[in-house]
């Protein structure tokens, strides 16, 4: 049964003569958000309904999407908590995470991170304290964190950072490829979005170096410098997913008390790499 929250623009978008007529298929479905493909004959567009951190991504389309061009689905209909977005894939990196697909990923993040843009870092070094006192369960000093990120600071500009940049958020239509669900994006000068990505890839079985490459040559980055932007940015990313982890997602994702003891194990290893 589809949901009974869908806009009329769904029907202006695939062509249906009624909402009745559309095939529905549930992508994913957590208590913050609800994502769905809505087809009609070869016509198809994702629905998207989002509460709480998943609400902001009509603000990251008009901060760094629509103007800095960025590699993402168009917006049909944007209203309150819903959104109607081109359908760019039926296929996501997570589905097929082939060692070819996650070097194109790569090379898709150098894109997103050669625009310019201006602003300035939405996470500085006191960002880390901050997020460590009200996360409350750190018992190991961040202050190599809190210098490394003051250090790149200074040794490179702030650029977009997706902020879950993982094979599930990554979809190809065959040709291109092309990043997803953009409510967390934001500005810093680390590579979270980096490290998530060789993260997930080594779970899976794959070299990072192929991987950290890729970027190196299509962003005509420094090499020593990516690896210390990796370093901060999963200790940065550890941070923002503890610090979800204990505002929200133990209400809204119960399983994700799981998480905590490994994000904090994976923290510390990190902070001690950064020292």
């Amino acid at each position: 049964m589809l949901p009974a929250w869908l806009p009329p623009a769904v029907l202006e978008a695939t062509q249906a003569p009624e909402v009745e007529a559309l095939h529905g298929e549930l992508l994913r479905q957590w208590a913050s958000s609800e994502v769905w493909r809505l087809s009609y004959g070869l016509r198809s567009v994702i629905v998207k309904r989002g509460t709480d951190t998943q609400s902001g991504e009509s603000a990251a389309y008009e901060r760094f999407v629509v103007p800095l061009e960025l590699p993402a689905p168009q917006i049909l209909y944007g209203a309150g908590e819903v959104l109607v977005l081109e359908d760019v894939g039926r296929v996501t990196l997570e589905q097929e995470p082939t060692a070819e697909g996650l070097v194109a990923a790569a090379g898709l993040l150098a894109e997103i991170r050669s625009a310019p843009v201006d602003g300035a870092s939405e996470f500085p070094p006191e960002r880390v304290k901050e997020l460590a006192a009200r996360i409350g369960r750190i018992t190991f000093d961040v202050s190599p964190l809190t210098e490394a990120l003051a250090t790149l600071h200074d040794q490179t500009p702030s650029r977009v950072v997706h902020g879950d940049f993982v094979p599930k958020n990554l979809v190809t239509d065959g040709v291109r490829w092309t990043a997803v669900d953009w409510p967390l994006a934001h500005l810093a000068p680390h590579l979270s979005d980096l490290y998530t990505l060789i993260r997930e890839a080594v779970a899976l079985g794959h070299d990072r170096g192929p991987i950290v490459a890729q970027y190196v040559e299509a962003a005509g980055a420094d090499p020593f410098l990516v690896d210390r932007q990796i370093l901060v940015g999963g200790a940065c990313f550890c941070l923002r997913a503890l610090d979800f982890v204990v505002a929200e997602g133990l209400q809204t994702i119960p399983e994700s008390a799981d998480w905590i003891d490994p994000l904090l194990t994976e923290l510390a290893d990190l902070v001690e790499q950064l020292s």
